[in-house]
């Protein structure tokens, strides 16, 4: 009779955490106890454009991706970390993948001074309130996974399937 079974199974999610999702994880689980017990931290480790270029803070452009605003902020980016990176670092590898990560937080960090710097009333606030969380290298594994996977179905709102590309668009919009 087991020959005559079907063999279906079913999944939520990409699958268990890569070693790389797993210690980004960890790292940013562990800043944020370390900054709910310690609240000046953010203040150091936060992204602050006028203290890297001014101070010459240069850790900021790094450390900040490791500090989020609050459980909900830091549950909702590790939680597009494990929903679409594990494909990737799958794809590439840990060592590769750990590097895109890096440098997509990196450039939303330079993309954040640089705007901080134009000549606008918002942008003066942007100099010296504290940026934090790692929602700049989420992007960049989103953009990465709309390419790589354009027509895959995600379904907003747990209800609603669209392509990949187009969550994108939405998300970032």
């Amino acid at each position: 009779m087991r020959g005559s079974m079907s063999s279906v199974s079913y999944s939520f999610g990409p699958g268990p955490l890569t070693p790389a999702i797993r210690a980004i994880v960890i790292a940013n689980v562990a800043a944020y106890v370390v900054s709910w017990l310690i609240p000046a931290l953010s203040l150091y480790l936060g992204l602050m454009p006028a203290a890297v270029v001014q101070r010459l803070w240069l850790w900021q452009p790094v450390t900040y991706m490791f500090l989020h605003g609050g459980m909900f902020h830091l549950l909702f980016n590790m939680l597009a970390l494990w929903m679409f990176g594990v494909e990737l670092e799958r794809l590439w590898g840990s060592r590769f993948f750990s590097r895109f990560y890096f440098v997509c937080g990196v450039g939303a960090a330079a993309t954040t001074i640089a705007v901080s710097f134009l000549p606008y009333e918002f942008a003066q606030n942007m100099r010296v309130i504290p940026t934090v969380g790692a929602s700049g290298a989420i992007y960049g594994l989103l953009l990465a996974y709309a390419l790589y996977y354009p027509n895959r179905p995600i379904y907003l709102y747990m209800l609603f399937p669209i392509p990949a590309r187009v969550f994108v668009i939405i998300i970032g919009a």
